[in-house]
């Protein structure tokens, strides 16, 4: 018996149905993941999944973010790539690790003796020239900065105290590849470029005496202190950007709504990151020295402007190092010179 043209059609239609929900479907619900440069147990990484659900719950569910701690997928020096190629959708990672492509990623991602507070930095980045910049560096890659973030100053801890810039001499040091390695090599340091999922055991088996690693109430709650009982605190060396990106095609196929939902959720989740870990330090540096666990000591204000003198004689190091890395200094110390604070 042949069909009838009525249940041919009806087929067809329900084909068609199939085919407009299915794409519908996949149009509306993306799925991500997103690679942090930090550990599972980490306040950023917290943080990081808390901003997650917010996208989720802000695009009613048809932006799910999976965060996935430092090295899930490749090394902290390979999340570039693998977001250009859509191996991971995005990355929450410091632009150091990509110093090795191009000089002008350690100039964004750490210009050491620049900045001296989050919002100054922010602002150049937001208001300044600093975003645009930085995104004419990572398209070519098929990335998007999404926002930059920041997560204020870091401290340093050590198996030694720090009191001048001469203890630094032969101290083997943490530190990520490229405007801070240099600098510390400067001060008489040896750097020692591991990923930070490695700076607890390198501590205790003394690989390294030091270890530049985030902030303070992290390097705390992480029992570092057994192995590295001195911090200098508040840190001076290091401010480093927060990069949030996404791999470009996905970004160019979102909606004007979509992108703006993320740029606003990255902008309330550094503002996060900012005030809950600053409030952490706090807490955990009277804890810590409550409890006896970590010597805390500061630079006297004729090291810093020595340490500060150094940093810009490197600045002009990195300046000839690329026309990328030429155009991003410039571009800082513009924007610095404006402010009046350089």
């Amino acid at each position: 018996m042949q069909p009838s043209k009525f249940s041919n059609r009806l087929t067809l239609s329900a084909v068609a149905m199939a085919v407009l929900l299915s794409s519908t479907a996949a149009f509306a619900k993306e799925e991500w993941k997103f690679q942090i440069n930090v550990n599972a147990g980490d306040d950023e990484y917290r943080i990081a999944q808390n901003w997650a659900k917010d996208v989720a719950e802000k695009t009613k569910g048809e932006i799910v973010i999976e965060v996935m701690p430092t090295g899930t997928i490749v090394g902290n020096n390979e999340t570039l790539d693998a977001v250009g190629a859509g191996i991971i959708q995005g990355q929450i990672t410091d632009p150091g690790y990509f110093s090795g492509k191009n000089p002008a990623f350690a100039v964004y991602g750490n210009m050491v003796g620049a900045w001296s507070d989050t919002s100054t930095f922010l602002d150049y980045m937001r208001n300044g020239g600093g975003e645009a910049g930085y995104n004419k560096l990572v398209e070519p890659y098929n990335v998007h900065l999404i926002r930059a973030g920041a997560v204020g100053v870091e401290a340093l801890i050590s198996k030694k105290k720090i009191n001048t810039l001469a203890d630094f001499k032969g101290m083997k040091i943490r530190a990520p590849e490229g405007m801070v390695s240099n600098i510390f090599k400067l001060v008489g340091a040896a750097p020692v470029n591991l990923p930070t999922s490695e700076v607890y055991t390198a501590l205790e088996k003394g690989v390294i005496d030091a270890a530049d690693y985030t902030v303070f109430s992290t390097n705390y709650e992480q029992g570092y202190y057994k192995y590295a009982p001195f911090a200098v605190h508040p840190g001076f060396h290091s401010m480093p950007m927060k990069d949030i990106s996404i791999n470009k095609t996905i970004w160019d196929g979102l909606s004007a709504e979509q992108q703006k939902i993320l740029e606003d959720s990255v902008d309330q989740f550094t503002a996060t990151l900012i005030s809950d870990l600053h409030k952490k330090d706090q807490e955990q540096v009277e804890l810590a020295t409550k409890r006896g666990d970590v010597t805390l000591t500061t630079l006297s204000p004729e090291e810093l402007k020595k340490f500060r003198q150094i940093a810009r004689t490197e600045w002009d190091t990195w300046r000839n190092s690329s026309p990328e890395a030429k155009e991003a200094v410039d571009s800082i110390k513009s924007y610095l010179q404006s402010k009046d604070l350089l």
